[in-house]
């Protein structure tokens, strides 16, 4: 059985000290990131974890010159964002000046600790797309460009710095391709296929296809393995700040007899609900011992997460 390390056991009951609420909703994301990686590298000392969106937990008051979090940043590989440049308020619309600067402060901060910055903007015009690689380029940046906001298209344009190179490590991906939504693939070989045909050096995807099925080691092998004969990264998306009704774990007596954790629907997102992300019965289910997501994760062969709904500390602020 994995256990908890110390110092994050300390952490954790010092930010959530009551079994109804938390007295600190940003730190209580961080230890729960810390204990995703922690549990992980337990068993796979290289494993990848990459938190989407959420930045301001880099430091410590949410300031982007503030004290760093270190240990949350020592945890993670890089980080996911969002609408940097485009996105932010409908796809194919530049993201306001304003919150591009605010998000670029702390971006920074976090790409000069050493962590990848994964860009994903929601835009198909050309020259958004040409824009939004440009800037990512000028930051350092990883950028990839999606088409539809439901993450479920290959572009058809070769991918942003193609190359055949053996990429092993979050840090050499010069590309990304953000694809977790199968339902335009009739069947998993044909996904897995997809996939293969790519020259894409990371590849961002579910753990389940369409029919509820996980994919299993042998195809994350296969999709390991470029079109050009070059190694990348395969990494698993995981949602930690909600719930999901379509997921294994979802029971049916839920929505009669919620769980103390389990909060409202996301008006936006259907079948998807709030959580109380700091409750322990909670974390079981994303990272526990037994039958947990991320064990599913570990055990199907994956490099690594990208957790999602990292920014849930802001509904409940």
């Amino acid at each position: 059985m994995r256990k908890i390390g110390p110092f994050l056991l300390a952490l954790f009951l010092c930010a959530c000290g009551r079994d109804d609420g938390c007295d600190d909703y940003r730190q209580a994301m961080r230890n729960f990131v810390v204990r995703i990686s922690e549990t992980a590298r337990a068993e796979t000392a290289d494993f990848i974890v990459v938190p989407q969106n959420g930045i301001e937990l880099v430091t410590l008051d949410g300031t982007a010159d503030g004290v760093p979090a270190t240990p949350y940043l020592a945890a993670i590989d890089g980080h996911g964002q969002e609408d940097l440049f485009y996105g932010y308020d409908r796809d194919n619309h530049p993201t306001p000046a304003s919150e591009t600067d605010h998000l670029l402060g702390f971006l920074r901060r976090a790409h000069a600790q050493g962590n990848s910055v994964l860009v994903t903007d929601y835009c198909s015009d050309s020259q958004q797309v040409a824009s939004a690689r440009t800037r990512c380029d000028a930051e350092g940046f990883v950028s990839f460009a999606a088409p539809a906001r439901n993450l479920d298209q290959i572009p058809s344009s070769a991918p942003y710095h193609e190359n055949s190179d053996d990429i092993t490590r979050l840090a050499e991906a010069r590309n990304f391709l953000y694809l977790i939504n199968p339902e335009k693939f009739a069947t998993k070989a044909e996904f897995v296929n997809a996939v293969c045909a790519t020259n894409y050096d990371l590849i961002v995807m579910d753990l389940f296809f369409n029919d509820g099925t996980a994919f299993t080691t042998e195809e994350v092998e296969r999709m390991r393995t470029k079109a050009n004969g070059g190694r990348r990264l395969v990494v698993c998306y995981l949602s930690i700040g909600e719930a999901e009704d379509y997921r294994y774990y979802w029971q049916t007596s839920w929505k009669r007899h919620r769980p103390k954790w389990l909060d409202k629907e996301n008006p936006d997102w259907k079948g998807n609900y709030k959580v109380h992300y700091w409750d322990p019965e909670w974390q079981e289910i994303i990272c526990g011992s037994g039958d947990s997501y991320l064990n599913r994760i570990l055990g199907a062969g994956f490099d690594g997460v990208y957790l999602d709904i990292i920014d849930a500390f802001e509904y409940y602020e």
